[in-house]
């Protein structure tokens, strides 16, 4: 208890680690809210209001089929927080499965696993998720599992690296003595105190997968128009970047503030949770 009330003060103590607490928040509550929030149809065009400036009509101005774009970015605050929540669901306890059987069985299942986990590392992730959303089909759905299928090497590692530690301790040699079973074990024992690595690694990496989500939407990829993402958005403003600034730029500093805030959070929860600042 005294541990864990230690990480909870000093993740309250630095100020660029309740930043980024403050965002994802904020990111939540927009997404959660969308409906009340918007102040028009996301999805509605008008051709006589095409690539209006911001105004108290359309407060982030207006895009080139006359949508206005403030709605359009709260709903795609939407789709970004789901495709973080579905590839951390996905990905993280695939890797710490990956990660932990290896570790803890050593021998062939070590070399094996380690291996399949190398050659996926191997590959570049944006180019991995265009090759797998390529293969399927184009749609939101496919662009999640791309990303999913390319984020677990990492934790598998990282899963790993803390089995092999925890595995030398008394506590699993006292279960092993004991007669527990290996899965057992790994459940119980190693599953559990592998959790806070994970989770400071998973919430670095959301930054990335917002770009990885937000490059596929931008190649055409992701969400399908006319589904409001905040990638495809940025793809469509690039053409009236100089005449009409924000039709692109308001998307981009979304994305930008989303991933800012998934930094500085990984960031606070790192160093809350680091073992050799609580000593």
């Amino acid at each position: 208890m005294g541990r864990m009330t230690f990480a909870v003060l000093d993740f309250a103590a630095s100020p660029a680690a309740m930043a980024g607490l403050a965002i994802v928040l904020l990111l939540i509550f927009v997404a959660a809210f969308a409906p009340w929030l918007a102040t028009h149809d996301p999805t509605a065009q008008s051709l006589v209001n095409m690539l209006q400036k911001p105004s108290k009509a359309h407060w982030f101005g207006t895009d080139e089929l006359g949508r206005d774009i403030y709605s359009r970015v709260v709903y795609g605050a939407r789709i970004t927080l789901s495709i973080v929540v579905l590839v951390a669901v996905i990905a993280a306890p695939i890797g710490l499965a990956v990660g932990c059987a290896a570790g803890f069985m050593g021998g062939w299942v070590d070399r094996v696993l380690m291996r399949m986990t190398d050659i996926a590392l191997a590959f570049p992730r944006l180019v991995l998720a265009l090759a797998f959303v390529a293969a399927l089909r184009p749609s939101l759905e496919n662009a999640v599992i791309a990303i999913a299928i390319t984020a677990w090497p990492p934790y598998a590692r990282l899963a790993r690296a803390e089995t092999l530690v925890i595995r030398r301790s008394d506590f699993v040699a006292a279960a092993w003595l004991a007669g527990a079973r290996p899965w057992r074990i790994i459940l119980r024992q190693i599953v559990p105190l592998c959790l806070p690595s994970l989770l400071v690694r998973v919430t670095l990496d959301m930054a990335g997968v917002i770009l990885i989500a937000a490059g596929l939407g931008f190649l055409g990829l992701g969400a399908q128009p006319p589904t409001p993402e905040w990638g495809a958005m940025l793809s469509n403003g690039r053409d009236f970047l100089l005449d009409s600034w924000w039709v692109a730029t308001l998307p981009g500093a979304a994305i930008f503030l989303a991933s800012l805030g998934f930094n500085l959070l990984g960031d606070g929860l790192r160093d809350a949770l680091d073992p050799r600042r609580q000593s």
